[in-house]
């Protein structure tokens, strides 16, 4: 599998034992940084790997930050994007089974490493069940594209309460 791996100061040693993990199970790592504890600006990393995953580029993703918050509020800002924030294996498994997510995130700095290299296998292993579940992900596809269409500005006057 191709996974485009992604992470900010406050993910980046985990990040390093995640790849390790990915390429020891024999995946096809893109890592789009960060390299150290430097600080930067997680919307950078999370926006590089889920543009990567939405334009088949890699098949998921997974993105680390000090919690996990931000980089899943980045990623899904990107049409096609289901990113999911996961804190065990129960919401590492149904992330994937009921909800299909493209792109894990977790927290570094809330995340021990062994149970984050447990959440990435199974993650990893778990696939979409589909029936019931298929018909929701689809609504989110249509409001996604709904959204797409709709201009700012008659976007705004539908929340201000306007025509």
């Amino acid at each position: 599998m191709r996974i485009a791996l992604g992470a900010d100061h406050g993910g980046w040693k985990l990040k390093e034992a995640i790849k390790g993990l990915l390429q020891d199970l024999g995946h096809q790592v893109r890592d789009f940084g960060t390299w150290d504890d430097t600080s930067v600006d997680y919307p950078d990393f999370g926006a590089a790997v889920a543009s990567a995953v939405a334009e088949q580029e890699a098949d998921r993703g997974i993105l680390i930050c000090g919690t996990g918050i931000g980089m899943c509020m980045v990623a899904n800002k990107r049409p096609g994007i289901r990113a999911a924030l996961c804190h065990e294996l129960y919401t590492a498994r149904l992330s994937r089974e009921h909800n299909d997510a493209n792109i894990l995130v977790l927290g570094g700095r809330v995340t021990g490493t062994g149970l984050a290299l447990e959440m990435v296998k199974v993650w990893l292993d778990t696939h979409f069940q589909g029936g019931r579940h298929s018909g929701r992900l689809e609504r989110m596809r249509e409001w996604e594209e709904e959204f797409r269409k709709r201009p700012m500005v008659e976007s705004q006057q539908s929340l201000d309460g306007g025509p």
